[in-house]
């Protein structure tokens, strides 16, 4: 089985790696692809940095870890970046023994009938669900209960929480002068200051 795992990832930090981690090792996952969105459909552009800078802040953050790859499938396409047409592009490069199994956080699956024909996604992949502090268990559990009803869906709750900050949180900081040491890898971090990204101009 193939994790996905896209977002905008500006930038990427140590909530997701160790989320993915996690998941990895209790899904048993043979690897997880890191897919950077290219143009995110439902996020305005002024502070997303420029794509090059995020795949290589990605690339750096992932290196170390040979379950980790670099996915730039969002690179090679046009348009606005969306989760189902990612999935039908890797559907075909790995082919229907490996079956995919896109990660997300559990304030995405809430929202997931707004996605672009969701319904296709869930016949594509697994879903694999880490919970989330701003997130009701709740509402999540008649969530996924309510998905599987309708729509005989394959989802997953993982055991994993995400962290409580964001890479908001961290674009913030750095605007505000604050140390974000421990929040994103030293590679990172050296890279956003080199590249002077989110910094108030």
């Amino acid at each position: 089985m193939i994790g996905i795992m896209g977002g905008t990832f500006n930038p990427i930090h140590y909530g997701h790696l160790l989320m993915c981690e996690h998941i990895r090792e209790e899904f048993n996952l043979e690897k997880i692809l890191f897919v950077p969105a290219k143009s995110p459909p439902h996020k305005g552009s002024a502070e997303i940095a420029e794509t090059e800078h995020r795949m290589e802040m990605v690339g750096m953050a992932i290196q170390d870890n040979p379950c980790f790859e670099l996915c730039d499938v969002e690179m090679r396409m046009e348009g606005p970046s969306y989760t189902v047409e990612t999935l039908k592009v890797l559907a075909e490069e790995y082919g229907e023994e490996n079956r995919l199994c896109l990660i997300i956080g559990a304030d995405s699956l809430v929202q997931f009938t707004g996605w672009k024909r969701y319904e296709e996604i869930l016949g594509m992949a697994d879903i694999i669900v880490a919970r989330r502090p701003d997130t009701k268990n709740r509402l999540l559990d008649l969530t996924v209960a309510r998905m599987k009803a309708d729509h005989n869906a394959r989802i997953f709750l993982s055991g994993a929480t995400a962290l409580d900050f964001s890479s908001t949180r961290i674009r913030n900081r750095i605007k505000e002068g604050l140390s974000i040491r421990y929040m994103v890898p030293e590679c990172v971090e050296s890279y956003i200051y080199e590249h002077e990204l989110y910094a108030v101009k």
